[in-house]
């Protein structure tokens, strides 16, 4: 993003703009934070020969009529960097502009000139000038003090009267440039602002019609509020709910995705869509509208959101199947395309076409559908398989619900290939699966959490880490035993200020896949009820409980892209700290990648880097295990034992 040059208008603007960040493909894209964060910006901005260039951002919300001016400090090689703090949800726009300065260049040699003791007479009458435009800029009692100065320096006076006026005109002339010629970069940058819960939240899934405690009766959403006091306890603040409508029963999967339907099976929530309705009704063995509503509120008295699946997916029993079969494609037979993925079919489920001709009008449709369950209460989505349907979609239906609904938020479920991934983020997905699942030795997580930190994606995609979901119980979580689970909750929930689990699966530490070599749980409730018991002595609700305690407690984990890795000499101890924003929180996390056995090791912090002395002892406490350590210099011992603690969650104080 550059300046204008002067073939494209006034040639007396010298100073030019490049390479303004933050961008997202040239500015194609918006730029993502949320309430209360900063937006660094930083520039390339100069002039043709040797005068000062003063440089500032340009911020606004979009709609507003003046432009907060933040000043922008030089940091050599004509490299310049400036800050605004976005307070509202909605859209922003920045630019920099940058002019050449008269008075701080004058200012300059003047000074020179002083130094080697020449006559400044004439000198201080060209400062004069400057500062009677300046005064005509400014009026008032800053004008009549420019103008003071201006008889003063036309006065002579020589060196003295420069040096008595120039703590009081720098100020001045700060205040009131000459901005005949200033440069601006265009066209401005957008930044999409999201609430808070978009930066830090911790979700817990769980299927509605698992909740009664009772595998022969059918779980409702008044069953789900019972689970509310627990979940609050253990410190979440997002219920999401797989897809809460009519489920199909022409091709109904059976239990363990068997092919073979038994009269009592219960069928797979994302096969959606009967008779009585599809994705704007609910199963009515879940309960009513009424019944959700209650759900809403009270997870809200807790502070809890809840969340619902939409998966633009239909059963061939959907209600739009016979009021809109151009939106499916139909094969040379007649019949409709099923789902496969080639050798596997999924008969119980029929894609949309996204080159319907009439696409305008499923697109109408599906949009409402987001629309629908706003009007409802919902303002968190999870969103089914983005990347198979069309981008042009998913750019205008998030653009249109934000715009009516900003505070919602829309994860994007699409384990793909990485640019899918973040195109869909650019798009306007809020957060983001990620390849966290499978990520697991040091090298593995170092690299790509770098990635997602350090780099540009950092702008625009933020990560929700999720240890398992219903479609993934990875091989560590098979193998691994308690200490797994605990391992990659603390690195979920540290590694990123967004993670969730699939609660019930995670707590209860169902480790048993449906065949060998599978990701697929034995029993998924995909296909079938469950009936939870969270009393056993193996139960992780206590263990979870902790370090969701410490996310709450501690700004530096409430963000993700302050994450910076330490080195260890043992790769299976992986070393690295948060720190808020104003240094006044210091976190450290050290975790034993080694599930079966002990692992220690020295880690080296770079303490000064860390706002530490290193001539000062200083305390950690732990967070997980309650013990306090004291620490000297950058180097230090770690022992961590997974059948007993394999994780520290330190909080760094030093007197």
């Amino acid at each position: 993003m550059d300046s204008a040059t002067p073939a494209a208008g006034d040639g007396r603007r010298r100073v030019i703009i490049e390479n303004v960040q933050p961008s997202v493909d040239c500015g194609r894209f918006a730029v993502k934070r949320s309430v209360g964060e900063k937006v660094l910006v930083t520039c390339d901005a100069f002039a043709d020969g040797h005068d000062s260039v003063r440089a500032v951002v340009l911020s606004r919300k979009l709609g507003a009529d003046a432009w907060q001016v933040s000043p922008m400090t030089a940091l050599g090689n004509d490299r310049w960097r400036g800050e605004f703090v976005v307070e509202e949800m909605g859209r922003y726009e920045f630019r920099v502009r940058a002019w050449v300065d008269a008075y701080e260049t004058w200012q300059h040699d003047l000074q020179k000139r002083i130094a080697a003791n020449q006559d400044i007479t004439v000198d201080l009458q060209i400062g004069a000038a400057l500062l009677g435009a300046a005064a005509e800029r400014a009026g008032g009692a800053d004008g009549g003090r420019l103008h003071h100065w201006q008889q003063v320096f036309n006065g002579g006076g020589g060196p003295s009267a420069f040096f008595a006026a120039s703590a009081e005109l720098d100020d001045l002339m700060r205040r009131y440039p000459d901005l005949r010629f200033a440069s601006e970069s265009n066209p401005p940058s957008i930044v999409v602002v999201d609430c808070e819960r978009a930066r830090f939240s911790t979700w817990y899934e769980l299927f509605p019609r698992s909740t009664s405690g009772d595998v022969n009766r059918h779980g409702t959403f008044r069953d789900c509020i019972n689970w509310l006091p627990r979940l609050a306890d253990m410190g979440f603040d997002v219920l999401y709910l797989p897809p809460i409508h009519p489920i199909g029963s022409t091709f109904r999967k059976g239990k363990n995705n068997s092919t073979e339907c038994q009269s009592d099976d219960v069928g797979s929530p994302w096969a959606i869509g009967s008779p009585e309705g599809g994705h704007k009704a609910i199963h009515p063995e879940l309960g009513t509208l009424d019944d959700l509503h209650a759900l809403i509120a009270a997870a809200k008295e807790r502070g809890i959101d809840v969340a619902l699946d939409i998966a633009f997916q239909c059963s061939p029993d959907h209600p739009y199947v016979k009021e809109h079969p151009e939106w499916f494609r139909a094969r040379p037979d007649g019949t409709i395309q099923y789902a496969e993925n080639p050798p596997k079919k999924y008969q119980d489920i029929y894609p949309f076409d996204f080159e319907s001709t009439d696409w305008q009008g499923m697109w109408r449709e599906l949009t409402d559908v987001f629309l629908y369950w706003c009007d409802q209460g919902i303002r968190i989505f999870r969103v089914d398989n983005p990347h198979t349907k069309a981008f042009g979609f998913w750019e205008a239906c998030i653009a249109e619900v934000k715009e009516k609904h900003p505070e919602t938020i829309f994860l994007s479920e699409a384990f793909t290939r990485p640019r899918v991934m973040y195109r869909l983020a650019k798009l306007g997905f809020t957060q983001s699966y990620t390849y966290f699942t499978w990520r697991n030795s040091k090298a593995e997580l170092t690299e790509y959490l770098d990635e997602l930190t350090k780099t540009e994606v950092r702008e625009f995609f933020r990560p929700n880490l999720w240890p398992n979901t219903p479609d993934i119980l990875p091989e560590h979580l098979q193998v691994g035993g308690r200490a797994a689970f605990v391992t990659r909750l603390v690195l979920a929930g540290t590694l990123s200020s967004n993670y969730g689990i699939y609660g019930p699966a995670f707590e209860t530490l169902q480790h048993l896949p449906r065949e060998a070599g599978s990701e697929e749980y034995l029993n998924s409730e995909k296909y079938q009820t469950r009936a939870w018991d969270f009393s056993g002595p193996e139960n992780l609700g206590g263990v979870i409980a902790t370090p969701n305690r410490a996310r709450r407690a501690n700004p530096a984990l409430q963000s993700t892209n302050n994450l910076r890795f330490h080195a260890t000499d043992n790769d299976r101890l992986i070393c690295y700290s948060k720190r808020s924003e104003d240094g006044s929180n210091l976190m450290l996390m050290v975790v034993n990648l080694n599930y079966y056995n002990v692992e220690q090791g020295f880690v080296y912090l770079p303490l000064e880097d860390l706002g530490l002395s290193p001539e000062k002892p200083y305390q950690l406490h732990d967070l997980l295990g309650g013990e306090t350590f004291t620490w000297h210099g950058a180097r230090n011992f770690v022992r961590l034992d997974p059948y007993h603690l394999s994780a520290h969650i330190l909080r760094i104080a030093q007197a």
